[in-house]
């Protein structure tokens, strides 16, 4: 199956590109970056679509084995609080949804093998969800 190429902003695309070699991921998740990163389409930050998966959205998704629903908030490594569901950019369930759209089906690296997902809904967070932690 072709692997549809990710859709990123300008400024996510810059961000990604200078913290991603300090970024802490596993060997599979720095490669399947690298590889998403270099073959996006990039776009004017207002241009991006709005159900794109992006810094500071949020996304729930659903997963297709057993139907269990999570939502997650993606923002940079130091506003990342996993009590309020604030991921990392580059944690690896960021990495897999980064760049998809509503519908999309993705694959997580879990700890007990790679699962896929579909996502259901994407917003963009508000100024005071992202301040408030």
């Amino acid at each position: 199956m072709m692997k549809k190429s990710i859709l990123l902003s300008k400024s996510d695309f810059k961000f990604l590109n200078e913290h991603f070699e300090k970024a802490i991921m596993s060997d599979y998740n720095k490669s399947r970056l690298r590889a998403e990163i270099k073959d996006a389409k990039i776009f004017n930050d207002e241009d991006l679509p709005n159900d794109v998966v992006s810094l500071y959205t949020e996304a729930t998704i659903v997963s297709t084995a057993d139907h269990k629903e999570y939502v997650f908030k993606l923002v940079t490594p130091k506003e990342a609080n996993i009590k309020v569901q604030k991921v990392s950019i580059f944690a690896p369930i960021s990495i897999a949804l980064l760049g998809y759209q509503t519908n999309d089906l993705i694959n997580w690296e879990m700890p007990d093998g790679i699962k896929e997902f579909k996502i259901l809904k994407v917003r963009k967070l508000t100024t005071e969800e992202i301040l408030n932690n």
